[in-house]
């Protein structure tokens, strides 16, 4: 899960409520810390032994990887992970599918962690992270071939602006690849959820609605698939193991939100999506 920014609309959480919600200072060498009491080398760190701890969405690094095959990532793929916090997917698309990345972020903690991070993976030839807001994308028409985004746009009510700038900075024949929660058939969702404490906050789609917004803003389907079964919270952690990167971020509040997205999902109050989408 990701952070952009607010802005552009009344009902809309502004990008300081935002960053308010999502700063974690110190949260990197949390991270670090971490791992090196697991008894981790951090001069031998993997992708697959960070996973726990920079995977913030449904599914994990599975559904990275899920996505990324959806997409038809090939090496020196340029892409931008617009909401990409601390990098664990952008790390994985440089790992496996041989891609450069640039991460886009709102939350300076995040970043700053992300950047930690890949420093100690050596990946930064690779990786490279920005501050800035997904609503003022900072980057030049037709800049990367794939926009990537996986639990990222929960927060914006201003949509229409969030995939009018990402059609503008994919070049022509690029794709935009997205995972995201959607509001499911019966409803209301029930919160707190990881992205928000309330229903305020939570600026959420139908999926009939969100397919037909990106497709007015110009882009072709090109693959849709519910993958609820197999993105929806995995259980708690066990006793005693170390803990999850939801598990620092939260903290007390984790059990409640779990159970929450638990009951969402199994009632079909929320569904997750992955799709991509081509720009002509």
């Amino acid at each position: 899960m990701r952070r952009l920014a607010g802005g552009g609309m009344n009902d809309e959480p502004d990008s300081q409520q935002i960053r308010r919600y999502w700063e974690r200072d110190g949260l990197g060498e949390r991270i670090l810390d971490v791992l090196r009491e697991s008894g981790r080398d951090l001069d031998a760190l993997t992708i697959d032994i960070l996973a726990p701890l920079d995977q913030f969405h449904g599914g994990g690094k599975p559904a990275t990887e899920r996505l990324a095959r959806l997409a038809n990532l090939t090496p020196s793929t340029r892409v931008l992970d617009v909401g990409g916090g601390l990098g664990g997917p952008a790390r994985t698309l440089a790992v496996m599918f041989g891609c450069q990345v640039d991460v886009l972020d709102l939350t300076e903690s995040y970043v700053h962690a992300g950047t930690l991070l890949t420093d100690q993976l050596r990946l930064s030839d690779r990786v490279r992270f920005h501050v800035g807001n997904a609503l003022e994308l900072p980057f030049d028409d037709g800049s990367f071939d794939v926009v990537w985004t996986q639990n990222s746009g929960m927060n914006i009510a201003d949509k229409a602006r969030l995939y009018g700038g990402f059609h503008r900075v994919i070049r022509p024949g690029g794709r935009l690849a997205l995972q995201e929660p959607l509001l499911g058939t019966v409803q209301p969702v029930i919160y707190p959820q990881m992205w928000a404490r309330d229903e305020a906050s939570s600026i959420l789609l139908t999926p009939d609605d969100l397919r037909t917004l990106i497709e007015q803003a110009g882009f072709g389907l090109v693959a849709w698939e519910d993958v609820t079964a197999v993105t929806s919270l995995a259980p708690l952690p066990a006793p005693g193991a170390p803990p999850t990167l939801q598990a620092l971020v939260l903290g007390d509040e984790l059990p409640l939100v779990r159970a929450n997205g638990t009951r969402n999902f199994d009632e079909g109050r929320l569904v997750n999506i992955q799709a991509v989408f081509d720009r002509p």
